[in-house]
């Protein structure tokens, strides 16, 4: 597997594996993080253009897709609970793979933390599938933090 930027041309495919992955959190107990509508094709074509938009690929075949970038978010300034430090990090959003090949999202994540050594994700409550993973990789929760949309998240950092 490898990682690189998402291009225009994987758009398609991209939103592909967003629906995909809303309807595993759907029938996984999870209906509500991204509802029937996000990431919207907006939203990843910000990505893109910021070049914060990944795809990991193995054979040409795009398997997982997320959001990385080294820098502040404002949701974590208001965290109900400690960092576990205050360096700069890099955050993880919208990760998601299309279910084609098992390790896709630990691979992600991994090439995350080998891109800065201390990084920030989060994740809806009822996600338990990704609260497995980042634990699994060595993530510990650090308490609950607010998106945009005033929606709690549990938040964990590696560092």
């Amino acid at each position: 597997m490898q990682i690189r930027l998402t291009t225009a041309s994987d758009l398609d495919r991209v939103m592909e594996i967003y629906a995909k992955a809303r309807a595993f959190m759907a029938e996984n107990g999870n209906p509500t993080q991204w509802g029937t509508d996000r990431p919207t094709r907006a939203q990843i074509e910000a990505d893109i253009e910021l070049g914060q938009s990944y795809v990991c690929a193995e054979d040409d075949e795009i398997l997982a897709v997320f959001c990385f970038y080294v820098g502040d978010d404002p949701a974590y300034h208001t965290l109900e609970g400690v960092w576990l430090n205050d360096r700069p990090y890099g955050v993880v959003h919208r990760i998601a793979t299309g279910g084609a090949r098992r390790g896709a999202a630990a691979f992600c994540l991994d090439w995350c933390f080998e891109k800065c050594g201390n990084v920030r994700i989060d994740t809806h409550v009822n996600n338990k599938p990704m609260q497995r993973l980042v634990g699994k990789k060595g993530f510990q929760f650090c308490g609950i933090c607010h998106v945009s949309d005033g929606t709690e998240r549990l938040a964990f950092q590696k560092s």
